[in-house]
C-alpha cells in the first residue's frame, strides 16, 4: 500500500459509507444514529488504480475523560497520529459547524497532509454550505456523495499525489512475502473481556474497552503473531439473547458478529468465569457448530473466581461435555485478560484446535476402527431389519466429514450414529471440533437379477 488515510470528521457525516466505498465492501456498519462507529479500523482500498490503508474512526465528540466518548476520541487521535494523509469530512448540507472548526484545528496542529471532503454534495440542498467550506482554510477541497459514489474523480486528484511521494515505499511492500493469516473470531456475551483479550495479547490499547456492556459494534480485525506463526485476531460485538435485542443497531452489530463467525477459521467463545455457561452461551456454541467453524473455550477473568480453581474446572469442563455435546471433549482454557494469564495457553490451543479442524484420517484405518466398533457394539434392528454398515472414508476437513455406506440411510439411529461420531473423537484425536456425517445407501449388486 503507498499511504495511509484516516477519515476524520464529526458523528454522522458519512465516513464509514466513503469508508465502504472505498474498500469495495460493506465493512463498516452503517446507521443513521451518530456515533455509530468506536473503534478505529483498518483495510485495504483503491480507487482508480491508487491503492492505500485507510482508516476509518469514531466521530469526533467533546466529553468529559472518562466517558465513553473521551475514549472514542482517544482512538481518532491515534488514527491521526499513523495516518500519513488526513481526510476531514464535513457535511455541507449542514455548513460548517462549530465542531467542524475545532476539529479541522486538531488536524492541522497535526502537520499531516489534510484534504477537506464535503460529502452530501449531490442536489440543490447542498448548493448553500459549499462556500462554508473554504472558511475553514484548507487548499484541497472534494465535494462528494460517498453514498451514490459522486465527485471519486475530484478524490483521486486530491490523493493522486501521495501515490508518487510513496512509491520507493510502496516497492519495498510488495517485495515482502505473502502469507495468509490464520483467523481467530474472539465471540461471546456482552462484557465477556473480548476487547480487553484482544488488548492484552497485542499489548497495547488497540481496542475500546470499559466496564459498560455492549461497547464494541463493528468486527475489527488485528494482525498479531504468536511464537512465529501470523494470525488475524477479531473482535465482535457481544451476543445476547435474540428476545433481548429491540434496536436496529445492535441487530446489526450481531450480524457482523456472526459474518465474522462464518469468515473465521477457529472461534474462541468466550465465558465469564464468575457466571459461565448461561442458556446464552450453549446457543453462541450451537452457531460455531453449526458455521462448522473450530472452537475452543476461554474462561475469562479467572482471577476472580473464588472457589477450588482445580475442582471448580473440572466441574465446568463436565458441564461443557453435557450442554455440548456436539463439541464433545473441547478445550477449555482458564485465563485473565486484565491481568494477562493464561494467554499463551488460550494461543496454543487454538493453534491446536485449528490442527484438529484440518485433520484427515486415511480410509484403510478409517474402515479398520469401523470394524471394531461394529464388532464392540453390533448395529441395532430398524423396523424388523437389520442395519447393516458396509464402509466410511473421509470426503473432507475443515471441518472433518466423512461418508458412511449403508442399507438405510433414512432410517439410521440416531443414538447409533452418536455413537460412532463419538467413537471417531475418541481414536482419532478430533475432539472438540464439528465432525460432519454424510449416510450414503449402498447399492444392492444383484438388484437387477432380482427385477429380471
Amino acid at each position: 500500500m503507498s499511504f495511509t488515510l484516516a477519515i476524520i470528521g464529526r458523528p454522522n457525516v458519512g465516513k464509514s459509507t466513503l469508508f465502504n466505498r472505498l474498500v469495495g465492501k460493506k465493512l463498516a456498519i452503517v446507521d443513521d444514529a451518530a456515533g455509530t462507529t468506536r473503534d478505529r479500523r483498518y483495510a485495504p482500498a483503491s480507487l482508480a488504480g491508487l491503492e492505500f490503508t485507510i482508516i476509518d474512526t469514531a466521530g469526533l465528540e467533546q466529553a468529559p475523560a472518562d466517558a465513553l466518548e473521551s475514549r472514542m476520541m482517544e482512538q481518532t487521535k491515534s488514527a491521526i497520529t499513523e495516518a500519513d494523509v488526513i481526510l476531514l469530512m464535513v457535511d455541507v448540507r449542514d455548513g460548517v459547524t462549530a465542531a467542524d472548526e475545532v476539529f479541522a484545528r486538531m488536524v492541522r496542529a497535526s502537520n499531516k497532509p489534510v484534504i477537506l471532503v464535503g460529502n452530501k454534495a449531490e442536489g440543490k440542498a447542498a448548493a448553500a454550505g459549499i462556500s462554508d467550506l473554504y472558511s475553514l482554510g484548507f487548499n484541497k477541497i472534494a465535494l462528494i456523495s460517498a453514498e451514490h459514489g459522486e465527485g471519486m474523480g475530484e478524490l483521486y486528484e486530491a490523493l493522486e499525489e501521495y501515490r508518487e511521494e510513496k512509491d520507493e515505499w510502496e516497492e519495498v511492500e510488495e517485495s515482502t512475502e505473502e502469507y495468509e493469516h490464520l483467523s481467530i473470531a474472539i465471540i461471546g456475551r456482552p462484557n465477556a473481556g473480548k476487547s480487553t483479550l484482544i488488548n492484552a495479547l497485542l499489548g497495547d490499547d488497540r481496542l475500546l474497552v470499559g466496564p459498560e456492556a455492549g461497547i464494541t459494534r463493528d468486527s475489527i480485525s488485528v494482525e498479531f503473531s504468536h511464537k512465529g506463526r501470523s494470525l488475524k485476531l477479531v473482535d465482535t460485538a457481544g451476543m445476547r439473547k435474540r428476545s433481548n435485542i429491540q434496536h436496529k443497531l445492535e441487530k446489526l452489530a450481531v450480524a457482523d458478529s456472526v459474518r465474522a463467525i462464518k469468515y473465521a477459521q477457529v472461534v474462541v467463545v468466550l465465558l465469564d468465569a464468575t457466571a459461565p455457561l448461561e442458556k446464552q452461551d450453549a446457543v453462541i456454541a450451537s452457531l460455531v457448530e453449526r458455521e462448522g467453524r473450530a472452537c475452543i473455550i476461554g474462561l475469562n477473568k479467572w482471577d476472580l473466581v473464588k472457589a477450588k480453581k482445580k475442582e471448580y474446572l473440572e466441574e465446568l469442563r463436565y458441564m461443557l461435555d453435557k450442554q455440548l455435546p456436539q463439541f464433545h471433549g473441547i478445550e477449555a482454557v482458564p485465563c485473565s485478560a486484565l491481568n494477562r494469564q493464561g494467554l499463551d495457553a488460550l494461543m496454543d490451543a487454538c493453534m491446536n484446535a485449528y490442527d484438529i479442524w484440518n485433520k484427515r484420517v486415511p480410509t484403510a484405518e478409517l474402515n479398520r476402527w469401523l470394524e471394531m466398533s461394529l464388532q464392540h457394539h453390533s448395529p441395532p434392528m430398524v423396523r424388523g431389519r437389520r442395519l447393516k454398515v458396509k464402509y466410511m472414508t473421509q470426503i473432507k476437513s475443515r471441518p472433518p466429514a466423512f461418508q458412511l455406506s449403508t442399507n438405510m440411510a433414512k432410517e439410521f439411529p440416531d443414538a447409533y450414529l452418536r455413537y460412532l461420531v463419538n467413537g471417531l473423537r475418541e481414536s482419532f484425536g478430533l475432539k472438540g471440533t464439528p465432525i460432519r456425517m454424510n449416510l450414503k445407501v449402498s447399492n444392492n449388486p444383484f438388484a437387477k437379477n432380482k427385477k429380471k
